[in-house]
């Protein structure tokens, strides 16, 4: 059975949804501490959301190749494994969702993520007061956020509370000790602007070209890092960049810089906008896919060092079943998306 996902803004029942079930998730112990997943300090209870928030610090600081500097490209990030690694991420999330929005033991398959398309906030001014914003929807900016499903409130241990955050270093911390913080926001700072429609199609547009091209051909190219310019460096947000010192982030780069606050460091799953974002993100990959008969690269005769772990039949990492890269190609069978860009 496949479900639909749908525009956030334009269907605020499945983001209602969506929003009551990250609160659930928040308030359902994952039966697991701090101290199991390595964070230093006291155990502090797990949350089922917050797990997924420990899985992204975790694999963004596990380096390609092992032994290498994550900053510079790890299982999720910088490289070409960037889309099939989140698309998984986002079916995990997704599964958990329908378990807490259904009846005991029956979870609820019609519920699909909601995704935000921002590339009409991009082409309306980048308005901090754009309907994704409102009371009634994610709520506003704020240190803490103030208003919306996700507001702070010192006084009430069932409001949305930080517990986990990513140190400088790149792995887990506490946040407070355990006790917890507000959400942040802080839109503008890091850059000044979302991505347009322009920009969208212009990624869309970077696809496979000549008379034979290869399998693969510019979704990713040698090396296959952030200097790479095919369509993977376009849609995460590193190319195209004319200028390194002082460069434009694109796409997926440029929404988390826009956001700021808790969108920034790698424990950017404490926003919940986070998985509307990159739902809009796999949306995009999947009209590239729908367009270019669903290639990927590098293949299996690119070499295991420095390479194991992004080729198309390596194993993701992730923590529950085997799956493959290749395997996240095509995923109609669980979900497809109301609209295309």
């Amino acid at each position: 059975m496949s479900w639909i996902r749908q525009n956030a803004v334009k269907n605020p029942d499945v983001l209602a949804k969506y929003t009551k079930a990250v609160n659930l998730l928040k308030q359902e112990s994952s039966g697991k501490s701090t101290t199991d997943f390595g964070i230093p300090g006291p155990p502090n209870p797990v949350s089922s959301y917050d797990v997924f928030v420990i899985w992204h610090i975790q694999v963004s600081n596990a380096a390609i190749p092992p032994g290498g500097n994550p900053m510079v490209r790890n299982w999720a990030h910088r490289g070409p494994g960037f889309l099939p690694w989140h698309r998984m991420m986002l079916l995990y999330l997704e599964g958990q969702c329908q378990r807490v929005l259904g009846p005991k033991d029956k979870p609820d398959r019609t519920f699909g993520l909601p995704y935000w398309d921002w590339s009409v906030d991009g082409d309306n001014g980048s308005s901090p007061t754009a309907p994704i914003w409102q009371p009634t929807r994610m709520g506003g900016q704020g240190m803490p956020v103030s208003d919306g499903p996700f507001a702070y409130r010192p006084d009430d241990p069932k409001s949305f509370t930080v517990r986990i955050e990513s140190a400088y270093d790149g792995k887990p911390s506490q946040a407070n000790g355990g006790q917890g913080r507000g959400l942040m926001r802080q839109f503008g700072i890091g850059w000044d602007r979302l991505p347009t429609g322009t920009d969208v199609k212009n990624a869309l547009a970077f696809g496979p070209s000549g008379p034979n091209p290869k399998p693969g051909d510019r979704y990713d190219v040698l090396d296959y890092s952030v200097g790479s310019d095919g369509f993977r460096g376009r849609l995460e947000g590193w190319t195209p960049n004319p200028n390194p010192r002082n460069a434009r982030p694109w796409l997926h780069n440029q929404v988390h810089s826009w956001i700021g606050g808790d969108m920034s460091p790698a424990s950017s799953p404490n926003d919940p906008v986070f998985f509307l974002h990159h739902c809009n993100v796999d949306r995009i990959w999947e009209s590239w896919l729908e367009r270019y008969n669903r290639v990927y690269a590098p293949d299996m005769t690119a070499p295991e060092y420095p390479y194991q772990g992004e080729r198309i039949n390596d194993a993701l990492d992730n923590p529950g079943f085997s799956t493959s890269i290749g395997t996240m190609l095509d995923r109609r069978e669980y979900y497809t998306y109301d609209a295309m860009p």
